[in-house]
């Protein structure tokens, strides 16, 4: 670096002649970036010999996928964007799940992959990989860096563009040479992009409509998603159903949004939702969607979805709004900001008491069941016991499949920001780095990365970070030795015919966690089960539990694939 000026993260007015990999790094710095996920490479060694000496925090995850998802956990719980660096050609395709899956999560990510020099970009160069190609689809925006110059301004809108409108994920494809040619940097010019302009302000005339159609319904009902949580909502959406009484339903992906145990929530809505949620969906003369995209596993059959309400849907990206239903009072803009104007109306109150006694009649009549008598250790209970011991208040990280659907269904999460899941990609393996970014972002609060014995095998070497940085993790496998999403569908719908959904065999988890260092513990439904559980979820240190549970349990309530949310099947055993 030739400059007489002493490089650091108060700079911002500076200019400096240096290296793209120090513009990199500094850059970083005027982000307030807390903490890199990554994995070097040849092609990305000048950033990592410029991160040696940088004061910066650097996770080395064992698997660039792994680093990914961390940063996706740390996005989920901080608000803030993860950062992630790979290397070139395998190391930036590793990162292509991850990318899917922020993408279609709404996850604010920023993404450096490494790139052959730019000499031979094009000629199949080893670890050549057209990066930006792969990844345009997956990303709401991605760059390759031409000339050092142009660095800076492009990382400055890689974070704006992340960070802002609906949340994503934007990828910078940085060639070896420039990583290590000389430039002018310089952070202080403003973001300036015409074509990129979201709309936060909603409009003040969409806003009367839904007020007056609010003191029409006699059956209204709010369904929330992630972008109440996105929005930071999460106190405006209480407000605002307190003050006209409107019950409210949450996506998968919304759970958190508004406290489980506030007597207006209805649960959690969809596929494996409660009845008393589905139905009000089904029955409702207006449905007001706060942040959420009606996503098939939501509505079910869209021909029986919400047919007897006129639909508001609130979203700060219009490309949603009657994507999937059609809409009659469309609203463009932030969550926070509309959900403040509508509390400032003071609308008045539709005729509704009698739906809401009625929902309130279903909550009791038709609540989430299971049959505790059984002789095998259920899944339902463990988790039960795990909110009760952590009073509702832990960070609950999953994979995808059954135990999801159970954590989702029984951790009844208070607050927000402290549900991580995988949604609309449904990737197995999500759970147990995610659990490692969600640490990071909130050292205080407990982590319980509750997992399939399936999602675990996939990105288990992340261990090793765990035992690393010593986060006390809690990772409790639901055992059932099977695919059990898998096995439950082939059960109903074809003939039970388990076609490569059960394990044969299975390696020892408990003597593989304390291969890694961390203390491993077996659950079965043995005397004194509950005590020993209770032990290890309320311990200081890492600790990894596989819980035999039963291996025939299944996810109920159902709404099977091709039916409407009034066709559940299990509502009650």
């Amino acid at each position: 670096m030739s400059t007489n000026v002493q490089l650091n993260s108060s700079t911002a007015k500076c200019t400096n002649t240096m290296s793209g990999s120090l513009m990199l790094i500094e850059a970083l710095k005027q982000e307030k970036v807390e903490v890199i996920f990554g994995y070097p490479g040849g092609a990305v060694l000048p950033i990592y010999d410029s991160l040696y000496n940088s004061g910066m925090f650097h996770v080395l995850t064992r698997h660039e996928q792994g680093g990914i998802h961390a940063a996706e956990g740390y996005a989920r719980v901080s608000g803030k964007p993860g950062v992630v660096i790979a290397t070139s050609g395998p190391g930036a395709t590793n990162l292509v799940t991850g990318l899917t899956d922020a993408m279609i999560d709404s996850l604010p990510l920023v993404v450096f992959t490494g790139q052959v020099a730019s000499s031979v970009i094009g000629s199949d160069a080893f670890q050549e990989a057209d990066i930006l190609g792969i990844t345009t689809p997956i990303t709401k925006h991605n760059y390759q860096v031409r000339e050092v110059s142009e660095l800076p301004r492009i990382i400055k809108e890689a974070f704006h563009i992340a960070t802002t409108g609906r949340p994503g994920p934007v990828l910078i494809d940085i060639p070896k040479d420039i990583a290590t040619v000389e430039g002018d940097f310089s952070y202080d010019m403003p973001v300036n992009l015409p074509g990129y302009q979201p709309t936060c302000e909603p409009n003040y005339l969409q806003i009367r409509k839904l007020v007056e159609a609010v003191s029409r319904a006699k059956k209204p009902v709010i369904l929330a998603g992630a972008g109440v949580l996105h929005a930071n909502a999460s106190k405006e959406l209480t407000e605002y159903a307190e003050q006209q009484q409107i019950p409210v339903a949450n996506t998968l992906l919304g759970l958190g949004g508004f406290p489980a145990d506030h007597p207006l929530f209805l649960g959690m809505a969809g596929m494996h939702g409660t009845y008393t949620a589905n139905m009000a969906l089904y029955d409702c003369d207006l449905l007001i969607s706060v942040g959420a995209r009606f996503d098939d596993r939501v509505t079910g059959n869209l021909e029986h979805f919400a047919k007897k309400a006129t639909v508001a849907h609130i979203d700060i990206d219009p490309a949603e709004i009657g994507k999937n239903v059609p809409t009659q009072i469309p609203i463009v803009g932030d969550a926070k900001l509309v959900l403040e104007q509508l509390i400032k109306q003071e609308g008045k109150q539709g005729d509704q008491k009698e739906w809401n006694d009625q929902l309130a009649k279903n909550k009791q009549e038709y609540p989430l069941v299971y049959n505790e008598e059984d002789t095998e250790l259920k899944p339902q209970k463990v988790l039960e016991l795990i909110h009760e011991w952590t009073n509702g208040e832990a960070i609950v990280t999953t994979d995808v499949g059954q135990h999801q659907m159970w954590a989702a269904q029984y951790y009844n999460f208070k607050n927000p920001n402290k549900w991580v899941t995988s949604g609309g990609l449904g990737t197995m393996g999500f759970g147990l780095p995610a659990a490692i970014g969600a640490q990071l972002a909130d050292r205080d609060s407990t982590v319980i990365a509750v997992l399939g014995d399936g999602g675990f095998q996939m990105t288990l070497q992340e261990l090793s970070v765990i035992h690393e940085l010593n986060l006390p993790i809690k990772v409790v496998i639901l055992n059932n030795v099977a695919l059990g999403m898998v096995r439950q569908w082939q059960q109903l719908f074809y003939e039970e015919r388990y076609s490569e959904s059960k394990f044969v065999s299975q390696p020892d988890f408990v003597k593989l966690s304390e291969a890694y260092g961390i203390k491993g513990v077996r659950i079965e439904r043995t005397e004194g089960w509950e005590e020993k559980l209770k032990e290890a979820i309320t311990s200081d240190g890492p600790v990894l539990l596989d819980i035999r549970v039963s291996k025939d349990e299944n996810v109920y309530p159902m709404v099977a694939s091709g039916k409407g949310l009034h066709e559940m099947v299990g509502v009650k055993l």
